[in-house]
């Protein structure tokens, strides 16, 4: 099932209408290879002089965010960010705490010992994340001195 049949089933589930605007959300989301915010989204909508709601917007990506067609992502901004899932692999991210780089990465050894922790513990997972909050190369020398201890959170 693609994409938008899957957008389409989700809101007819749920009564609502599955609208021009909706559609060009959608496909707009899917064309972004990387992260990007609402007003992001709003920006490049206006630069192709195509007229959408703000209201509209918000409320679109919080309907693909909860029919799992995009990821919501708290990166350390003011601001929510978000992905397209697409058929991507599963990632994590390291976030610098100076110039705000976002950089993927995945760990199948992290994946199992995650998995094997919520088995241990009888937990059924739905969604995770990970966020590693710390200094890219470039900008290691602002870092604060390194503390005696490592912080376990």
């Amino acid at each position: 099932m693609d994409s938008a049949e899957k957008f389409r089933e989700y809101l007819q589930a749920r009564n609502l209408r599955d609208t021009s605007e909706r559609r060009r959300i959608l496909q707009e989301v899917y064309s972004i290879r990387k992260h990007f915010t609402a007003d992001d989204l709003l920006d490049w909508f206006r630069r192709k002089h195509q007229s959408v709601s703000r209201a509209t917007l918000y409320r679109t990506l919080s309907h693909l965010v909860e029919c799992g067609l995009v990821r919501k992502l708290d990166l350390g901004q003011r601001v929510a960010m978000y992905e397209s899932v697409r058929d991507q692999e599963h990632h994590e991210h390291m976030i610098c705490l100076a110039c705000g780089k976002v950089i993927e990465f995945a760990d199948d050894e992290m994946e199992r010992l995650q998995e094997e922790a919520c088995r241990s513990h009888r937990f059924f997972p739905v969604r995770h994340y990970l966020q590693v909050l710390g200094y890219c190369r470039g900008c290691r020398s602002r870092a604060p001195a390194e503390p005696a201890s490592r912080p376990r959170r």
